[in-house]
């Protein structure tokens, strides 16, 4: 048997013999030039991976308005406040969309349908609703418009506009109530106008009162003159004063212009803005109907002027309009917010925001807006006071009755806070 020392040691001589190649392997190589391996760039890391925020189920309202052209600024101010409403009542299920009409009303609610909203809230103009009620009616979509055109209102649009009808019948029951028996009006040419005066007819004749003299007119200095002349009947009045003098103390007879009879009227509705209004006093004066002799009326379009307290001849009119106390805080912070002053119209949009909101209990996401709660005959309120729509569409509200002063409108008839109960409710 082999001895251990002679197997280690034959075991050794084979790797020294295995080895030593290796080892001038290793020499011959370390002789050598070192080639250097060509660069290889690296690859480009992978795009980071971005996941796709999943959409918040919500229930979608288009802001019809014109955000470009001549009314951009009332739409602006609508679109301000209706976003500040929803920030407001804080209802993250409702998701505000604006859509300029300015270019295409109809287009602009074909965007809209398309984007799945499922409420119209606007336009602001008539002939944006009639342009848009085709599209909104094909795919069930009801309209509270900003317009105060009674005339499109109905078949699935909401009119949420002042109404001059509302204002003139509210303000006549007032001047009826304070003992005011007699009414002249002056009216522009026009639709306004023609409504205008039909508001009034009625409101007179259902309160008991009398219509005496109602005058058209174009807004022009000579047509506005000539249209109080015919309304005062001057012509006759003078007539009748020429037969026959007073005769005075001193023997001497008395100024033709002095001996002239009052008008027909006690009360005189100006169915304009407050520049119009102040126009007529000269004319008003002259011809025997000027402040002090008559109680002037106007309409809600004063209610936008607060320039109308410099107009002397104005103090002492009445007007009715919407509540304007929760408007003058809703102004001043939308001031603090965007930097300027909004339109009064502004108030309709924050509105018609809180009435979606005060409806959104009833609304489930993705599904049809729930129209017939518009007709709630509780109505809704807002910064302009109570609402609600009747069968016709049109926003039916609660107005008070200002009086024009040097510093301001000062409220003597409030308004309700409450509707009556409908007939047969």
């Amino acid at each position: 048997m082999e001895s251990r020392g002679r197997f280690w040691n034959r075991c050794f001589d084979g790797l020294r013999r295995t080895l030593l190649p290796l080892a001038a392997l290793a020499a011959a190589a370390c002789a050598q030039t070192v080639q250097k391996a060509p660069e290889v760039e690296a690859p480009p890391p992978p795009p980071p991976v971005v996941e796709t925020p999943q959409e918040i189920p919500q229930n979608k309202v288009a802001l019809l308005l014109p955000m470009s052209g001549g009314t951009a600024r009332v739409g602006q101010s609508l679109a301000n406040a209706a976003n500040m409403a929803l920030l407001d009542v804080r209802n993250t299920n409702i998701k505000l969309t604006v859509y300029d009409t300015a270019p295409g009303a109809a287009a602009a609610a074909r965007r809209a349908v398309a984007e799945g909203n499922k409420l119209f809230l606007g336009p602001l103009l008539a002939a944006d609703v009639t342009a848009v009620r085709g599209v909104a009616k094909a795919a069930g979509i009801p309209i509270i418009s900003y317009s105060n055109d009674a005339d499109v209102a109905g078949s699935g649009v909401y009119i949420l506009g002042f109404q001059p009808d509302q204002s003139i019948d509210r303000v006549v029951r007032y001047a009826r109530a304070q003992g005011v028996e007699r009414f002249g009006a002056l009216v522009p040419v026009g639709n306004y106008g023609q409504r205008a005066s039909g508001a009034l007819l009625r409101a007179v004749r259902d309160s008991g009162g009398k219509v005496t003299a109602v005058e058209t007119y174009e807004r022009s200095r000579a047509k506005l003159q000539a249209a109080v002349r015919r309304l005062t009947d001057y012509e006759a009045r003078v007539a009748r004063a020429s037969q026959g003098g007073i005769v005075r103390a001193d023997g001497t007879v008395a100024p033709v212009q002095d001996r002239l009879g009052p008008v027909s009227f006690q009360a005189l509705l100006i169915a304009d803005g407050s520049q119009i209004a102040s126009a007529f006093l000269g004319p008003l004066t002259q011809y025997g109907a000027g402040p002090g002799k008559v109680r002037y009326l106007g309409s809600e379009l004063w209610n936008a002027e607060p320039g109308i307290r410099a107009v002397q001849g104005l103090h002492g009119a009445w007007y009715a309009s919407v509540p304007d106390a929760r408007f003058t805080q809703l102004a001043s912070r939308y001031r603090a917010k965007f930097g300027g002053a909004p339109s009064r119209l502004a108030s309709l949009g924050y509105d018609s925001v809180l009435l979606v909101n005060a409806i959104a209990g009833d609304w489930p996401i993705g599904a049809n807006f729930p129209e017939a709660r518009l007709r709630d005959p509780d109505g809704f309120a807002g910064v302009d006071g109570i609402f609600r729509f009747g069968a016709s569409g049109i926003a039916d509200r609660g107005l008070e009755v200002g009086q024009v002063g040097a510093t301001g409108t000062t409220v003597v008839s409030p308004a309700p806070r409450t509707f009556a109960k409908r007939p047969g409710a």
